[in-house]
């Protein structure tokens, strides 16, 4: 059964809001409603919402704006699908650097917008905080920096992907297969892919410290442990 969702819709076109509303509504979401940018900026983020749909166009703040000063100013990432006349590569290209999810060309079909609506509310980063905290260890999504004990952890990219992985997954163990599916996808090295990164994660994560957070769970994969 699809989930029930609170939608912030953030459009200034007053007939494309009240079908907006019949179709949200009609299928049980809770649904607020933005005539212009600022107002909108200051709902999303007085009372972060699942999913923002946002029109390209408004008065005052316009959504390109917009979404970017969220992703600056949110302590969540709350998805965004951004509503355009337009569909060309540029404005596209444009939205998704500004921070957009995904992106909905006018006219569309009130079924489309509420499946894409449903897709952006399952994935994993949904109303997850920036900043994970796990014992000791601090890491910040929106900066891609990590400390531990308040020392910054100079971690090279694949090292800080395994750890923002394991950290998001904690308390639970991922598997190798997983862990390698996240990295790569089905585009994995031939040889073993993890030992290396594995490797140069534990010299900056744990060697300097009495007590390690990355273990090896023998015939699982690995997990963080919290040293508090």
């Amino acid at each position: 059964m699809p989930q029930r969702l609170h939608i912030l819709v953030i459009e200034d076109n007053p007939a494309l809001r009240a079908s907006l509303a019949a179709v949200l509504e009609a299928h049980g979401h809770r649904a607020d409603f933005a005539v212009d940018g600022r107002r909108g900026l200051q709902l999303a983020l007085a009372e972060p919402p699942d999913v923002v749909v946002l029109d390209l166009n408004l008065p005052g703040l316009d959504g390109i704006e917009l979404c970017r000063r969220l992703r600056d100013r949110a302590d969540r990432h709350v998805p965004v699908l951004m509503l355009t006349a337009r569909d060309s590569l540029q404005d596209k290209l444009a939205g998704f650097e500004a921070g957009a999810d995904d992106y909905l060309v006018k006219p569309f079909a009130g079924a489309e917008l509420l499946a894409r609506c449903q897709a952006l509310s399952q994935r994993h980063r949904v109303g997850a905080r920036h900043e994970l905290r796990i014992g000791s260890l601090c890491l910040d999504r929106r900066s891609g920096k990590a400390q531990r004990h308040g020392q910054p952890l100079e971690l090279q990219q694949t090292p800080y992907r395994i750890l923002l992985a394991l950290a998001e997954a904690w308390p639970r163990t991922l598997t190798r297969s997983e862990l390698v599916q996240q990295l790569w996808g089905d585009e994995a090295p031939s040889s073993d892919p993890l030992r290396t990164h594995l490797y140069l994660l534990r010299q900056v994560l744990d060697r300097p410290y009495a007590t390690a957070l990355l273990k090896t769970v023998h015939g699982v994969g690995f997990r963080l442990e919290s040293d508090e």
